[in-house]
């Protein structure tokens, strides 16, 4: 209460797990991400939508360690990780699914999924448990669990990169065009298991994608990039039903 007896209403505050300040990321010559601030609250699916070359894979790269950043930071729960090697930023949950489908072809998906639990779900009972709840989300995944990795269809490939992911229970899930090439029964039940997990366990995730509908159905929000740039951020709803902001930017 104030000192003339009005009451005042707290502030609202906004947690941030990730944050990206002012990131200028390039190879050569002029920079692919270009002094790109954004922040991401915990339990956030955050769609990452550009053309082709808009800066997408780079700023996802430049997160999870792989690149370096020119200026700028990364921060995690506020801590700079700019300069924090790949694997102390997997140990702090950072996880990425880059494109490609990766796998390990020589392993089974059971064991793919044991590679994925193994440094981060300790003892054997907890990862059995951890893989099992997997293999409910992705069922294909359990009937084909003693199959090769170059055994598997591209969409269950891409169904094991992204459950080795989820395994390691990550806080910050990075997924680059995980709907690649696949069929749209694929692309759905994917999806699915994104938003649901999500919505289940607080996952924060940035999810760079071309399929934009197919991204915005899954997301909180939506980050249009151009040129490394943001151009718009705004709620995934609004990004779906700007036509101006469609036409010019998505291709749609």
């Amino acid at each position: 209460m104030s000192a003339h007896g009005t009451t005042t209403a707290p502030a609202t505050v906004t947690r941030t797990v990730l944050a990206l300040d002012a990131l200028t990321v390039g190879y050569a010559g002029a920079p692919v991400v270009d002094r790109l601030t954004l922040d991401v609250a915990p339990g956030d699916v955050v769609a990452l939508l550009g053309a082709n070359g808009a800066g997408k894979t780079t700023l996802l790269r430049t997160v999870s360690g792989l690149l370096v950043p020119r200026s700028g930071r990364v921060l995690l729960d506020g801590d700079d990780l700019t300069t924090t090697p790949v694997e102390e930023r997997a140990r702090r949950g950072l996880a990425q699914v880059p494109e490609g489908r990766s796998v390990v072809a020589e392993l089974t998906v059971e064991e793919n999924l044991t590679l994925g639990a193994l440094w981060k779900v300790p003892g054997r009972r907890a990862r059995r448990a951890a893989i099992a709840e997997l293999y409910e989300q992705f069922e294909p995944l359990a009937r084909r669990r003693r199959a090769l990795g170059h055994q598997l269809s591209g969409g269950e490939r891409q169904m094991l990169a992204l459950a080795r992911a989820l395994v390691s229970q990550p806080r910050v899930l990075l997924l680059d065009e995980p709907s690649l090439g696949l069929a749209p029964r694929v692309v759905a039940q994917l999806m699915g298991v994104l938003r649901d997990t999500a919505r289940r366990t607080g996952l924060t995730v940035l999810l760079a994608e071309q399929n934009v509908t197919s991204a915005l159905s899954v997301a909180d929000r939506g980050v249009v990039l151009a040129l490394g740039k943001v151009v718009a951020d705004a709620p995934a709803a609004d990004i779906a039903a700007d036509p101006a902001l469609r036409h010019a930017y998505l291709g749609f």
